[in-house]
């Protein structure tokens, strides 16, 4: 029942990134968000595991996994996924993160060695599918482009990549040092690029930029990753199958702060996303 709690709980604040960042991009660029928000809950996290936990530094060995895993699960997957909101709706950022269980799952049997079964490979089409479904109406009427598609496609990707990884690292490191260096290291790699790219005349650090940082801070990247590392470490595939509730709750949160339109291909869409997971969720069990 705990696991039960926590899961809903990490669906619930993990959605709400694409509403927070949506809100935030109406303020700043995408990588100034990005990095504000990284070098935050990075420092926050690091000073609280050696200030309350008295953890240690990571020792030599340790500082390669924290910097590969903060390059796949910070840098590339949440620096794609702001670029990505640029071009696509709220909702269709919460759809494409329930799709990563089943990306996930391909993965984990490919480095595995063992054979990848029709089940999974039929609920990665129904996936698939169903996300091309929602996606459809919002194409016609601009709420998503096939540039915002194809970045989030990329974004999910690594995502994926990143957890698989993290399941086969045998860290001995807390789960707060663990998010706080690797959130600080993901800062540091968009960092040359946050410079590069920026604009004075399109950066507003108003009450939206500082309300959408603090939220995506305290409730994204401390309260629902370090959810994420813990479940994580009791089972990877089983806890990525959580992110299939993203969904339900990205698409509400998306209409009632963002007002985007809710059709038939949404429930439709969201309905094959969740059918492709349910199948592929027998090859856990």
């Amino acid at each position: 029942m705990k696991n039960i709690i926590l899961g809903i709980l990490f669906a619930m604040l993990w959605a709400s990134s694409s509403v927070a960042t949506k809100l935030g991009l109406k303020s700043v660029q995408p990588f100034i968000l990005s990095d504000v928000r990284f070098f935050m809950a990075g420092a926050l996290m690091i000073a609280f595991s050696f200030g309350f936990q008295k953890d240690r530094l990571p020792q030599k060995q340790e500082w390669k996994p924290l910097m590969i895993y903060g390059l796949l699960n910070v840098s590339i997957y949440l620096g794609c996924f702001v670029l990505a909101m640029q071009e696509v709706s709220a909702g269709i950022g919460s759809l494409s993160i329930a799709t990563n269980p089943l990306i996930i799952s391909m993965l984990s049997a490919l480095y595995l060695g063992r054979t990848v079964k029709k089940i999974e490979i039929i609920g990665l089409v129904f996936g698939v599918l169903g996300v091309a479904i929602a996606t459809y109406p919002l194409l016609l009427n601009s709420h998503a482009s096939i540039k915002g598609l194809i970045i989030l496609a990329i974004s999910m990707f690594s995502y994926s990549v990143g957890t698989v990884y993290y399941s086969t690292v045998n860290w001995q490191l807390s789960r707060t040092s663990i998010n706080g260096w690797q959130v600080l290291f993901g800062g540091i790699f968009i960092l040359p690029l946050a410079l590069f790219y920026y604009q004075p005349t399109q950066n507003q650090y108003d009450k939206g930029f500082y309300i959408s940082v603090f939220w995506m801070v305290l409730a994204v990247s401390i309260g629902a990753v370090q959810l994420w590392l813990y479940l994580l470490k009791i089972d990877a595939v089983k806890a990525s199958l959580w992110l299939f509730l993203c969904p339900i709750f990205g698409f509400a949160y998306a209409r009632f702060f963002l007002n985007e339109p809710l059709t038939i291909y949404t429930f439709l869409g969201t309905a094959l996303v969740i059918l492709g997971l349910t199948l592929a969720r027998q090859t856990t069990k």
